[in-house]
């Protein structure tokens, strides 16, 4: 189990004394803890890797902000956490694999530009812990046209 993983992996970054990887998984502890009380049940793998992407998605929007202020230091630091984070999270589809399914979809409901939320509805179903919705936004908008 994945929640395990994280465990293992926690208690080998202490050893290691590695404080950003352990910072990282004391986080991600927490939020599936925290996501545990609230359902009152145990996280499954799958909810566990919706939390991971979660955390993921919060380190990129503070990279840009950091970025825009100027704050290379800590843009630097949230890189790092990130990269710890990437071996928690699903495998990604890559944006050739996003595309064909776009066209497979658009084909398949005939749709047109007026279209998109349909077209968006059907494909993240599908797609869905797989692909940021913002890429395939931005590829059914490009495919669309």
């Amino acid at each position: 189990m994945l929640k395990e993983k994280i465990m293992q992996d926690l208690k080998q970054a202490m050893k290691e004394k590695n404080e950003i990887k352990v910072r990282v998984l004391r986080l991600l502890n927490s939020a599936i803890k925290n996501f545990e009380v609230e359902k009152i049940g145990e996280a499954s793998d799958e909810e566990i890797e919706k939390l991971v992407l979660k955390e993921m998605k919060k380190r990129q929007e503070s990279i840009e902000a950091y970025k825009k202020a100027g704050r290379e230091d800590l843009a630097k630091e949230e890189e790092q956490e990130l990269e710890v984070l990437k071996g928690y999270a699903p495998e990604m589809l890559s944006e050739d694999e996003i595309r064909k399914m776009v066209k497979e979809i658009i084909e398949e409901l005939n749709a047109t530009q007026k279209e998109f939320g349909l077209v968006m509805k059907n494909l993240m179903a599908k797609v869905k812990g797989k692909a940021d919705g913002s890429v395939v936004s931005k590829i059914v908008k490009e495919l669309l046209q």
